[in-house]
């Protein structure tokens, strides 16, 4: 694992601080620019080529980061400082060689072979953390899923045990939905669905993300660091908005930290997490964990300053560098620059070399900004941008960031102008 820092070197020479960003999208990229503005090398790698991250990189690579040889050339040729997974779809096995011949795997192996299958990651959740989480259970069959979902109760939800983006999941409302649950587990999940994972429904007030940091600070002591928790929703299991600060109660929101921490510290490492949980008044139950920056963190682009989004805070843990925060009784909380929001720019159309138009309006909006990752290719349900925009009142911060977005209008070679149309948005949004 990296120690303390107190130097950089300088890219492209000898004394380079080097990362390897295993997945190339938005977040990558994010990643690589604040890299760069540190002076720090970077190497991106992705399935394809031109990927967001690899358009501000120094080099990259294109292969499929399943092949676990394809993985060892990379990083023998590199020899990188860290090594950053952002996807799921990766080689755990390398992962796990490439830590034992002396890699830093961010933040470790383990925390990634954890976070990127249900099971593994609710059992850590609940057992070894032992913190607050909805009931739940497995099934291997179609009958074992008629008694899992029995067992729990309606409505529940169904999840492909290695999968993302909510792709092999559905909201089961009684017997009848049972076969639909599992033909989409198994026809559209992005990794495995040998297993189903059933998982009892919450009625919650809010559903949050806890960006926790655990880094070096000025001792060389690692710390826990707590940004302001993020409010989000979803439709069809994908982030579509977030927000921050989110709006809940000063004992839930110590009731975050408490869970965040008690999670983190069984992952380890160094880096930020996106700690997924559900709230409903007072009370708290941990759902799932990424080892590394989340997407709905993207609003900390404009809630921090510059330098310090989620993607920031984590360059500073990977590198050993420290990160400013103040004690509040036991946490180590990192301050809130505005109150902001985020609301997706989605492809509702299939096709290459996706075009925006809609920006003169889009970016007159006060206090507002929208980021557009450069994907090459679009297909329905995409996430290709997002709009930011920030306030002192965080509801107007919601309100213009969904505005903003839905001004933007896209079209590919082989279709024509489409604008956003989301009948669901303002409402799940809270306006």
């Amino acid at each position: 694992m990296i120690k303390p820092r107190d130097e950089l070197g300088t890219a492209m020479t000898d004394s380079a601080q080097k990362i390897v960003l295993l997945g190339s999208g938005e977040l990558g990229k994010e990643i690589a620019i604040e890299a760069q503005r540190l002076g720090v090398e970077v190497i991106a790698v992705d399935r394809y080529a031109n990927a967001p991250a690899m358009q501000v990189a120094h080099r990259s690579y294109v292969g499929d980061m399943k092949n676990a040889d394809f993985l060892w050339s990379v990083i023998e040729r590199e020899r990188p400082d860290a090594i950053i997974p952002e996807i799921e779809a990766i080689n755990l096995d390398a992962l796990f060689e490439l830590e034992k011949d002396g890699h830093f795997v961010v933040p470790n192996a383990k925390a990634t072979w954890i976070a990127m299958h249900r099971e593994r990651t609710r059992e850590a959740l609940a057992k070894e953390a032992k913190v607050p989480t909805s009931r739940y259970a497995y099934a291997t069959t179609l009958d074992e899923l008629y008694d899992a979902c029995e067992k729990i109760g309606y409505p529940c939800h169904t999840k492909a045990i290695m999968s993302s983006s909510g792709k092999g999941s559905y909201f089961v409302k009684g017997p009848e939905d049972v076969p639909k649950a599992w033909e989409v587990a198994k026809m559209e999940a992005r990794g495995s669905a040998d297993k189903i994972i059933v998982e009892e429904h919450i009625d919650f007030d809010v559903e949050i993300t806890e960006l926790a940091v655990r880094h070096y600070d000025e001792n060389g002591e690692i710390v826990t660091t707590f940004p302001k928790p993020v409010g989000h929703y979803q439709i069809d299991g994908d982030y579509h908005a977030s927000w921050q600060p989110a709006e809940i109660s000063e004992k839930a929101e110590r009731e975050v930290y408490r869970v965040a921490k008690r999670i983190t510290d069984v992952l380890g490492g160094l880096g930020l997490f996106g700690v997924e949980m559900f709230v409903k008044g007072d009370k708290v139950w941990a759902n799932e964990v990424s080892p590394r920056p989340h997407d709905t963190g993207m609003v900390t682009l404009a809630s921090h300053p510059t330098g310090f989004s989620e993607f920031g805070l984590h360059l500073r843990a990977v590198l050993g560098l420290s990160i400013p925060g103040e004690w509040v009784e036991e946490y180590r909380l990192f301050p809130l620059l505005t109150p902001a929001a985020t609301h997706v720019i989605k492809a509702n159309v299939s096709g290459y070399s996706p075009r925006f138009r809609g920006l003169v309006r889009a970016m007159s909006v006060p206090s507002s900004t929208i980021r557009l990752f450069g994907k090459p290719e679009a297909y329905p349900g995409r996430r290709l941008g997002v709009a930011l925009a920030w306030d002192r009142d965080v509801q107007e911060a919601k309100r213009r960031a969904e505005m903003v977005a839905h001004m933007v209008e896209l079209r590919t070679r082989s279709s024509e102008w489409h604008s956003q149309d989301y009948e669901k948005a303002g409402h799940l949004c809270g306006l």
